[in-house]
């Protein structure tokens, strides 16, 4: 006997239990050797664990048929919890181009041609580089990206990962120790994580290491199958960081790369592994090179143009640069 609480991500309670709980007395006669108790937007339930296991991805059906659909009756919630709705369930997910459900039910999707691209090269690449500056969404596309795969249970877990570059600081004035000073170079990848992921449920996938988020030179020596790996903010990786990351892939793993050529804070004698990678791989089948661009960036208006401003400083300089040096 175990005991396991579930959360409901994104859905109102009335929702699941229904008009004075008439669903949830459904789910209770549907699993008679379950303990079932509900209060608010969680469900603690006791009893033999591949029962709880059954239950919680009943439950998951009717949970995604009601974000993608935004209504759920009684004979659907029925059907759903008792294995009898999910073929309609594919049918109308292979119509539905969400990637995922935020936890206020809004849907996560592709919403530019190259963040579409990285979502399409996804299904036939099990490496893709994602390349382009910030703001594009490349980063947050490739989380959303990992949190489907791990709700549908094509991996087993997601490993989020970034390089410490100091970037004008000094690790060691930074008050706190290792995990505590390098929590804000990693703080992105949570808030993208918390997003998508009801907090508590987040905590404890953390917790049990399911998701890790960790920085890069925790990756040296490891295998990771069964993997979901994202590598942030890859242009400040050195040459041999980024094969050392690489070379980690194991069985079933899809690794995702995301970085901006253009914001390369490594010192000057350092070349980045990100411009290696992008010449020596872009012809190896299996592997995918998306390159974002300002037209992709979603953020705040201002921002395409601050990009633009800085790209074209950037190429007056190296052809500043070429003519000194006739």
């Amino acid at each position: 006997m175990i005991e396991k609480i579930i959360y409901l991500e994104g859905v109102d309670p009335i929702h699941m239990y229904g008009v004075k709980n008439t669903r949830l007395d459904i789910l209770k006669n549907q699993y008679p050797k379950l303990k079932i108790i509900a209060r608010g937007n969680e469900i603690k339930v006791k009893g033999e664990e591949h029962l709880i296991d059954e239950f919680e991805e009943k439950l998951e059906h009717v949970v995604k048929y009601f974000l993608k659909f935004k209504k759920l009756n009684n004979s659907e919630f029925e059907a759903l919890i008792k294995g009898e709705g999910e073929h309609l369930l594919r049918k109308k997910e292979e119509a539905d181009d969400a990637l995922v459900y935020s936890n206020n039910a809004q849907a996560i999707k592709a919403r530019t041609i190259n963040q579409q691209k990285l979502v399409d090269d996804y299904d036939s690449n099990d490496l893709l580089f994602a390349i382009g500056p910030a703001g594009s969404g490349k980063t947050y596309t490739a989380i959303a990206l990992a949190v489907r795969a791990f709700k549908n249970k094509e991996v087993k877990r997601i490993i989020l990962t970034r390089p410490a570059v100091e970037a004008g600081e000094n690790l060691g004035f930074l008050p706190g120790d290792l995990k505590e000073k390098l929590d804000p170079f990693l703080r992105p990848l949570y808030d993208a994580l918390m997003d998508m992921i009801h907090p508590r449920k987040l905590g404890e996938l953390i917790e049990s290491g399911t998701i890790e988020i960790a920085p890069l030179a925790y990756m040296r020596g490891r295998t990771l199958d069964n993997a979901f790996v994202i590598l942030d903010e890859a242009q400040n990786t050195t040459v041999n960081q980024l094969k050392m990351f690489l070379t980690r892939m194991g069985k079933n793993a899809k690794f995702i790369v995301t970085g901006d050529t253009t914001q390369i804070d490594l010192r000057p004698k350092h070349t980045s592994g990100l411009l290696q990678a992008m010449k020596i791989l872009k012809n190896i089948k299996g592997i995918s090179i998306v390159e974002f661009d300002d037209r992709d960036i979603i953020r705040h208006h201002l921002v395409k143009y601050i990009v633009n401003a800085y790209n074209k400083l950037s190429n007056e300089d190296k052809e500043n640069t070429k003519t000194r040096n006739k």
